[in-house]
């Protein structure tokens, strides 16, 4: 989630229990600390991430990563999830779209 040595923050708490909140109606959405941020997972798999920072981020693959792409999202590093764009954060309903993609992603790398 973070560089080596990250600590988790207020803010990326907060983000991330408002994230969580957001995308309930999804499923069993839970979260869990990891490298000083958050995983978030749908029925045991993750499909977010919440950086120290407070910066959110969602799994992607080719079925979903020129979303992501056509917006300018940055990538997390090389890791396979692309920053949320705010106005996506601040709309629940587009939220929730953008994550129903991830989800299914993480549920295919799941079971490879």
């Amino acid at each position: 989630m973070g560089e080596k040595g990250s600590k988790l923050t207020q803010k990326a708490t907060d983000v991330c229990e408002q994230v969580v909140r957001d995308l309930a109606p999804m499923g069993e959405v839970t979260q869990r600390k990891m490298f000083g941020g958050y995983g978030i997972f749908e029925s045991s798999a993750m499909f977010a991430l919440v950086d120290p920072q407070g910066e959110v981020y969602l799994k992607a693959n080719d079925s979903n990563r020129a979303r992501f792409e056509n917006t300018g999202a940055e990538r997390h590093g090389r890791m396979p999830y692309f920053k949320v764009p705010m106005e996506v954060l601040g709309d629940a309903d587009l939220l929730r779209d953008w994550a129903e993609d991830s989800i299914a992603v993480a549920h295919v790398s799941r079971k490879k």
